[in-house]
């Protein structure tokens, strides 16, 4: 449970749909809430058992061309299920700053799963409380553009 701005109780879905709004109302710029100032895409999915399209908004770093988004479900025990869609169906569509395209999508591993969370955490601390938080490995994904 999230405290609307209009100061009534929602869900992070409610959540989730006022930024994506407010995200598309100004070209990919969160203007309220906590996400001011903060890089935040879009990340379209496609449901694995649906097939019905999700749309998620989440912060992102950069690595060169690439975009790179944490399943860190605040350091909850499960993975967020838009990674689990996109483990399923790696072809998805990105929204950043106004802009929408196609893009894959691969989870890192490695030195390169390290370094980019480590990139992250650096930039937004609150990934580093996320990992301490769970027992489970919070996947890294690299979005990469496919047009």
């Amino acid at each position: 449970m999230y405290m609307a701005t209009n100061g009534t109780r929602g869900t992070f879905a409610d959540f989730n749909q006022q930024l994506i709004q407010d995200l598309r109302a100004h070209g990919g710029e969160a203007t309220t809430g906590p996400f001011v100032g903060r890089p935040v895409l879009i990340l379209t999915t496609r449901g694995a058992k649906s097939g019905q399209a999700r749309e998620n908004p989440l912060v992102y770093t950069r690595d060169g061309d690439r975009y790179v988004v944490i399943a860190s479900k605040g350091g909850a025990p499960t993975n967020p299920d838009w990674y689990h869609n996109l483990v399923a169906t790696p072809d998805v569509t990105l929204e950043i700053l106004g802009e929408k395209f196609p893009a894959r999508a691969r989870v890192a591993d490695g030195e390169e799963y390290n370094r980019l969370y480590r990139n992250q955490a650096e930039l937004m601390p609150a990934f580093a409380d996320y990992q301490r938080k769970t027992s489970r490995k919070i996947p890294v994904v690299v979005l990469e553009q496919t047009n």
